[in-house]
């Protein structure tokens, strides 16, 4: 679990804590053997994650993840993909938000780079 300031990354496949606030989910794809009740989820985010062309050239290969960072950001600027930040960027108004992500690197996902910008967004920097 790795945690900043209101914005919170975990994996799916942790169970809930009392500190995980809006558990959302940020992955395209369903995460593989996991039922939406084990999930314990308050949303599904799927129109927040990378393209499926970035996802496939990054490959969670720790050396690309700063370019696929950068091109994540980029992509975020696409209209339902903004959209979903700014529903993201809400909640972590509102209360603590965990981000959710299947990876067993969640330090190097896209839900680590939405982690990172909500909290510079939400901080004001």
């Amino acid at each position: 679990m790795t945690t900043r300031s209101g914005v919170r990354v975990a994996r799916v496949y942790e169970q809930r804590t009392p500190q995980d606030g809006a558990r959302v989910l940020v992955d395209r794809v369903w995460p593989r053997g996991l039922t939406k009740a084990a999930a314990d989820l308050d949303a599904w985010c799927a129109d927040v994650a990378p393209s499926t062309a970035l996802r496939r050239w990054y490959g969670h290969d720790p050396s690309r993840f700063e370019e696929f960072a950068r091109r994540y950001r980029a992509e975020l600027d696409e209209p339902d993909r903004a959209a979903a930040l700014e529903h993201l960027r809400g909640l972590a108004a509102e209360r603590t938000l965990t981000l959710l992500t299947a990876t067993r690197q969640p330090e190097i996902s896209q839900a680590a780079v939405l982690a990172d910008l909500l909290d510079a967004q939400v901080s004001g920097d």
